[in-house]
């Protein structure tokens, strides 16, 4: 916990998050509420800053913009609480711009789209309310593991005046640690300036997506054309990046909704209308598929990224223009929505989700289905999957996950009591909402009437040993599962390890599973839970939660216990 928040009293049953980082003047520190959601504490590190930070508070409350996270209350500074100043707001998960570029080196060209589209209507509705951002970087744009992009640094987009006296960004400085890169500058702040304009702001925005698509900043002159360096970018594209980037501001575009316009203009993905193909098998590419997607949902949805895909269907972030929300669509391919049989399958799927009502399995909305394509609308979870949480930030700890593992299994429980077996748990089927609570989803294999059915079923790594011999299957196999998900969100790794069907059933029965990773009372669980006999698991999801509970709170007396070990050996007690 950095100093300047350290002694901060939080309301009764609120708590510290696990993560936190530091910003440019800022601190940004994850608390849970009472209410379980998951928030952002944004404080100022310097004491001399509390009036700047009230402002930027207050500013950004007045905004509301998909790429602002919507500021919920401040703290004022008081003795008596022992907190402020600070103000909340949702806590995003993901990863900047320079993270991606990092990480891959370069970016394909959706990512940019993506950027360029999510950053320029965010400057077109700050430029139409005469404010500025001053401050867009690689690390100041964020993109969530469901595609959403978010911008931050908004303490630089409030009035001059408001903030103090010779501070400007660290455009071309670092974090407190010296962690950030330099960043390009436009062209037009010379002598270290720092005059954030609208046409500044574009030429930002064109550096992060030069950056994006060539792995490098722009120079500080002589721009080379983008497509002499990516040759496959849209020549519209580039077009828009290349003119952005005018070392004269009067040679830009006119506003950013301008050079949006022109990045899109002749785009193949982007409100093309192409009818239904009449060959259901013809495999197509991702424009192809997409522009199917958008001639199908016509003015019910607009489609704005994709989120994943499988053997059956795709899963799209789209908002829902009647009710002003975004949501997720899960659609078929078209070659299997011309079997009558999987589109069956389908609705029986979303059926079976939209009848269980409960705060652990993820809602859905509606299904539909027009030309060739048939899908169901859900709610849209915004931090991805549990999967993408451990591939991002690695294995969780118990103090993290146990309250959200308590609400699976109670999850469980209510799908269990009205005959429902999911029979597919996995990381990539826990999705995580806005507020950090999993969620169950992808019903598309569950047995809707309870009895043991029989037939290999489940991913391999995460299944119990009769789905994986084709033997009757039943409530147990869930238990089994979860208990998986807990040993692979504690390690980062499945409880049996990766391969085919043979190899890891094999290890099941041979019991190789190694317990050593874990608190005693946490691996006797697992033990429990992952047992290949049924009749040594759990009996039923209430057994089930008691002794998780029991299981977390032993852990934790036993950290507590090694902790005042250390303590007193360091202070020579």
């Amino acid at each position: 916990m950095p100093p300047h928040i350290a002694g901060w009293q939080l309301p009764p049953e609120w708590t510290w998050g696990s993560e936190g980082y530091f910003g440019d003047q800022r601190h940004y520190q994850q608390v849970v509420d009472g209410l379980g959601r998951s928030l952002s504490l944004v404080t100022v590190p310097n004491n001399a800053h509390h009036g700047w930070i009230l402002s930027e508070a207050r500013n950004l409350a007045h905004r509301n913009h998909a790429t602002i996270p919507t500021t919920y209350h401040f703290w004022h500074a008081q003795g008596e609480t022992r907190r402020g100043p600070g103000y909340l707001r949702r806590w995003i998960t993901g990863e900047t711009v320079r993270a991606h570029l990092n990480r891959m080196g370069t970016a394909e060209i959706p990512y940019v789209l993506q950027v360029l589209r999510g950053v320029a209507s965010s400057l077109s509705y700050l430029h139409d309310n005469g404010t500025t951002h001053g401050a867009l970087t690689q690390d100041t744009v964020w993109v969530a593991p469901t595609g959403r992009l978010w911008m931050l640094e908004w303490q630089w987009a409030i009035p001059r005046e408001e903030i103090p006296a010779g501070m400007r960004p660290l455009l071309a400085g670092g974090f407190p640690d010296g962690g950030r890169p330099p960043t390009a500058r436009p062209p037009e702040w010379a002598n270290n300036e720092w005059i954030p304009t609208a046409a500044s702001d574009q030429w930002q925005l064109a550096s992060i997506c030069f950056a994006v698509l060539t792995g490098e900043d722009p120079p500080a002159s002589d721009v080379p054309p983008v497509r002499l360096i990516r040759p496959e970018t849209p020549a519209s594209v580039a077009a828009a990046i290349d003119r952005a980037l005018s070392a004269n501001p009067a040679d830009r575009f006119s506003s950013a909704a301008a050079m949006l316009r022109t990045a899109d203009r002749g785009y193949a993905s982007r409100g093309s209308l192409i009818l239904p193909l009449a060959e259901p098998a013809v495999q197509e590419g991702e424009a192809t598929h997409e522009a199917r997607v958008r001639w199908a949902l016509g003015d019910d949805y607009e489609v704005l990224s994709a989120l994943g895909s499988g053997s059956f269907g795709r899963v799209w972030r789209a908002r829902d223009l009647s009710l002003e929300r975004e949501v997720a669509l899960k659609v078929l391919h078209p070659h299997v929505a011309a079997d009558a049989r999987a589109v069956s399958a389908f609705w029986r799927e979303a059926k079976l989700a939209a009848q269980l009502a409960h705060p652990a399995i993820v809602p859905i909305y509606d299904w539909d289905s027009r030309g060739d394509l048939s899908w169901y609308t859900m709610e849209l979870a915004d931090e991805g999957s549990v999967a993408n949480l451990v591939a991002r930030s690695g294995p969780r700890t118990i103090e993290e996950i146990a309250p959200q593992i308590e609400l699976l299994i109670d999850g469980l429980a209510a799908a269990h009591g009205v005959g429902v077996v999911h029979r597919d748990l996995k990381p990539a089927n826990i999705l995580i909402d806005r507020y950090g609570r999993w969620r169950m989803t992808d019903f598309g294999i569950a047995n809707a009437t309870g009895e043991d059915v029989i037939g290999t079923t489940g991913t391999p790594a995460f299944a119990a040993p009769e789905q994986l011999l084709g033997e009757p299957q039943g409530a147990s196999v869930d238990y089994f599962a979860l208990a998986a998900i807990v040993a692979f969100a504690l390690t980062a790794r499945p409880p049996f390890g990766d391969g085919d069907a043979e190899q890891i059933v094999a290890r099941q029965l041979a019991g190789k599973f190694d317990t050593s990773a874990f608190a005693p009372s946490v691996g006797e669980w697992l033990k429990r839970g992952l047992a290949v006999e049924v009749d040594a698991r759990f009996s039923d999801a209430v057994e089930m939660k008691d002794a998780w509970r029991a299981a977390v709170r032993a852990a934790k007396r036993r950290e507590r216990a090694a902790w005042w070990r250390r303590n007193s050996a360091g202070r020579g007690l």
